[in-house]
């Protein structure tokens, strides 16, 4: 039984097949960066002036779930375009334990789609406290987290109603990259391909057939080095919240450690080979993957792919847009492997699409 492609419902049909918001979302994304490298990119060109006049020495990232994720990607580009210190903030510290750090000179990004969850909204009012410039990146400009940050930046993902965040996240990512890259004073242009390329990879047919393969398995590993870690744990993610299997992100390096150990021929493995420096590095990982006798997957470079079991080519672009495109097959997967399993991946039992947590 192979899984279905993404179908949406016939115009004017008043059925709601499970998987069709998801579905329908995924295939908005193309539009919806298109959209923001039209729309917002002056604006985000403004804020980053601003950020070039603050006294900004260090930059900490808050944020929750999947875009806990886009904040990793963020801590990436801070560290290797801005040479800027850049870590993953603890808002229970502030929230929770009360604490009231000094934070002048520091830069507090919020990274939320819903821009609702009040840790998030509390902690990034105690980081303005404390003296941090505040910045909020929410799909919700009228959200209390952008209300609450002294500067907002509006991906304009659009109104996403699946619970399982996907456009949402590729917005994120292009508006950290626009943000940084102008902020490094560039002019954003490496990013006009993006929409087209998308376009092609949500179109190929390689994933659905790696779906087939992996529909009734029930843990998966996740893998990637640099810029594509991000993209492994969003996608462990997205497996685990809509098809329920045991899905576990490492980076390439951690996974030489003990958890290499539980890898096998039954322990698939998804692995995200960026062009350059992240890609060349998990190299030695895919050699001892092939060595161990496990079925790996790579998506991306297809010059990472030999002698591994499957190929899910992606177009080349540059290393820190990779992220943009690499998540989309991974998406794919989710869906396809939720509906092989008969899960709704619209609606995964226990979940709401916003997650208040404090």
């Amino acid at each position: 039984m192979t899984p279905p492609n993404i179908t949406l419902p016939a115009a004017g049909s008043t059925l709601q097949a499970p998987g069709a918001l998801m579905a329908a979302e995924i295939l908005e994304q193309p539009d919806a960066l298109t959209r923001q490298l039209d729309v917002s990119r002056a604006d985000i060109r403004r804020l980053a002036a601003t950020l070039r006049a603050s006294d900004v020495r260090y930059v900490l990232l808050a944020a929750r779930g999947t875009s806990d994720h886009a904040a990793l990607y963020a801590k990436y580009l801070i560290e290797t375009v801005l040479g800027l210190p850049a870590g993953l903030a603890s808002p229970s510290s502030l929230t929770v334990y009360g604490a009231e750090p000094k934070m002048n000179g520091v830069l507090w990004l919020a990274v939320s789609q819903s821009g609702g969850s009040p840790d998030l909204v509390d902690s990034t009012a105690a980081a303005a406290r404390g003296g941090a410039v505040t910045v909020a990146v929410t799909n919700a400009p009228s959200s209390p987290l952008a209300g609450a940050a002294q500067h907002h930046v509006d991906i304009l993902a659009g109104p996403e109603r699946a619970v399982a965040a996907t456009k949402s996240y590729t917005s994120q990512l292009l508006a950290l990259w626009l943000l940084i890259d102008a902020w490094a004073g560039g002019e954003g242009a490496d990013a006009s391909v993006l929409p087209g390329h998308a376009a092609d990879v949500l179109a190929g047919p390689e994933i659905l057939e790696v779906a087939d393969r992996y529909r009734f398995v029930n843990h998966i590993i996740t893998t990637g080095r640099g810029f594509s870690y991000p993209t492994a744990r969003e996608a462990a993610l997205k497996l685990m919240e809509t098809s329920y299997l045991a899905a576990h992100a490492f980076s390439g390096a951690d996974l030489l450690h003990g958890p290499f150990a539980m890898i096998d021929e039954d322990r698939p493995v998804i692995a995200i080979a960026s062009p350059g420096a992240g890609g060349r590095a998990l190299q030695p990982v895919l050699e001892r993957l092939a060595e161990r006798g496990a079925d790996v997957c790579v998506v991306g470079d297809p010059a990472a792919a030999r002698p591994l079991n499957h190929l899910v080519p992606l177009p080349a672009v540059h290393e820190q847009l990779a992220p943009i495109l690499e998540i989309l097959p991974l998406q794919r997967l989710a869906h396809a492997m939720a509906a092989a399993r008969h899960r709704d991946p619209d609606a995964p039992r226990g979940l709401r699409k916003i997650t208040e947590t404090w």
